[in-house]
């Protein structure tokens, strides 16, 4: 019986149909008692927890047109003083908050929104 090299099975591989494929991979689940379901499964289980982070990052990106309300909101949500509410909306591009749960930072990002300013989560 005549072995199969590895360029030879990736010829195959490249050349071969999705049905072909399809079908290759239901006879090797056959022949060895397998599943290619569940390596996918965990894969995309996993692709779930990088799509969202445990903690993010609110960025005011952009003051808008009513930077007295942004700053208010800003106050607000960091607890500063309203001269380092200001020095920090005037930073902007400038961290909010760090580190903190995604459902908090949409809150903030609502709240900033509200007041006329641009927000990025990350």
């Amino acid at each position: 019986m005549a072995k199969l090299n590895i360029e030879d099975i990736l010829a195959y591989l490249e050349e071969a149909t999705i049905l072909e494929l399809n079908e290759l991979v239901s006879a090797i689940e056959e022949k060895f008692d397998v599943t290619a379901a569940a390596p996918v499964a965990v894969a995309a289980a996993g692709a779930e927890e990088d799509a969202a982070p445990a903690e993010v990052t609110v960025t005011l990106t952009d003051v808008g047109a009513t930077k007295v309300a942004v700053i208010k909101a800003v106050r607000e949500i960091t607890g500063l003083g309203l001269v380092d509410a200001k020095k920090l909306v005037d930073a902007t591009p400038a961290k909010i908050k760090e580190n903190i749960p995604a459902d908090e930072a949409a809150k903030i990002k609502e709240t900033l929104e509200a007041a006329g300013a641009s927000v990025e989560v990350k």
